[in-house]
């Protein structure tokens, strides 16, 4: 590049606003979260049906949003056919009732597809090209398995640039096993039964329903008797009382004498998830709450073969971004795809197995974990813990992601006495 061209880059940079404007979550809602199957909840019921109902919802309990100034829609799906196909983001607020001003566009980076929407938006609302965003996910695993109608290239075997077992998710969650061996089943078991048990207290104490939007289904639920109608309210994953006996019983599918189960693993669910992202001014003159602030995030790859380790160079990259340590962080919410995956990244930082700060409602090995709906649950969770912790100034969002990824998001509590200094 000659000194010439550098020159005539200054130049033009010098007329751009070089100040980007804080980014801030407003509100989170999701639906229940179901088994994937044809038992389920939502068996009879269309995935785009499940993110419209998020989208009006956020737009009903916030009345002072102008849906006109709804800038953008990004919504995520890791199968993006049929019903959670055809541009999601532009087809669902369109029939979720928004203007047809109102842009919109889908993401896949699976697991992390929602936890992507909301920082994709974020950009733009910090660079001042959209003022307010509506970001989130959907997954029908019982309508779309993962991997429904892929092809993918045989050379990524044939070619040895990935061992066949990171094709599957749980054999990665073995694997993970193998690496650290003090990441023993009878731990992997003990934190998902302490899963269970904070939801059920979570749930007992009215701290879940306050996210939840109710989903009227066709086929009725198991509690009514017949065909027809019914109306989903509640989760339907959790399995209270779950103990350490029943967890030590479970089969291991992914490998014989193995340690992943079904007990201390995410199911196969199906869910939606939506959330209100906005510029912190935009928020203030519209009357928007605040819910947490971004400080900062990082997407990090790892090997394929041990994807549930992708948080910790994510979680690294983020702290440092924000010129962090993970001794500030007083909040986590970590999404629970496996629990080998989760107690690795407390291992890594020194943080007990049953620490409180860590998912304290319980985490996906009880609610589910809809692929690319979960990371705006983990938002929004976070985004109550701040609510009732004003002490605590910093936390984050993280999650492993399929083929080898992590994702870290970094916010800050607005009620803490130090906010934005």
């Amino acid at each position: 590049m000659t000194a010439e061209h550098l020159s005539s880059l200054h130049a033009r940079s010098a007329t751009v606003p070089r100040t980007a404007r804080d980014v801030v979550f407003v509100d989170g809602v999701r639906t229940p979260f179901g088994k994937a199957g044809p038992k389920g909840i939502y068996a009879e019921t269309r995935a785009d049906d499940l993110i419209i109902k998020c989208l009006r919802e956020l737009v009903r309990r916030h009345p002072s949003l102008p849906p006109e100034r709804i800038g953008e829609v990004a919504l995520a799906a890791t199968t993006q056919l049929g019903d959670q196909g055809l541009t999601l983001g532009r087809t669902a607020s369109l029939l979720a009732g928004l203007p047809t001003s109102v842009p919109g566009y889908s993401i896949d980076r699976m697991c992390a597809g929602a936890m992507t929407a909301v920082t994709n938006v974020a950009g733009s609302i910090a660079l001042g090209a959209v003022d307010v965003a509506l970001a989130g996910g959907v997954e029908h695993m019982g309508r779309h398995p993962m991997g429904e109608g892929v092809d993918p290239n045989p050379r990524i075997l044939s070619e040895r640039l990935v061992d066949e077992s990171a094709l599957s998710m749980g054999m990665t969650a073995e694997n993970l096993h193998d690496r650290f061996p003090q990441l023993t089943k009878e731990r992997a078991d003990a934190y998902a039964a302490a899963s269970q048990e904070k939801y059920a207290k979570a749930l007992a104490d009215g701290k879940i329903q306050q996210d939840l939007v109710s989903v009227a289904i066709r086929g009725g639920l198991e509690s009514q008797a017949g065909p027809g109608w019914g109306l989903a309210t509640a989760d339907e994953p959790p399995r209270p009382g779950t103990t350490l006996e029943a967890l030590a019983a479970l089969k291991t599918p992914f490998r014989v004498r193995g340690r992943v189960t079904a007990g201390n693993s995410a199911g196969l669910n199906d869910g939606a998830t939506a959330a209100i992202i906005a510029a912190e001014e935009v928020a203030h003159e519209l009357g928007l709450p605040v819910g947490m602030r971004l400080v900062s995030y990082s997407f990090a790859g790892v090997e394929p073969e041990v994807m549930g380790f992708g948080p910790i160079p994510a979680t690294e990259k983020a702290l440092a971004l924000a010129g962090l340590s993970i001794d500030q962080i007083g909040l986590f919410e970590l999404n629970e795809a496996f629990a080998v995956q989760v107690l690795a990244l407390l291992d890594h930082y020194g943080i007990a197995d049953d620490d409180p700060r860590v998912n304290p409602w319980g985490g996906a090995i009880a609610i589910g974990h809809p692929l690319a709906s979960s990371g705006v649950r983990l938002m929004t969770q976070l985004s109550h813990h701040f609510a009732e912790h004003p002490e605590v100034r910093y936390g984050l969002t993280s999650m492993c992601v399929g083929l080898g990824m992590g994702g870290t998001v970094i916010w800050e509590n607005p009620h803490h006495e130090e906010y934005g200094k």
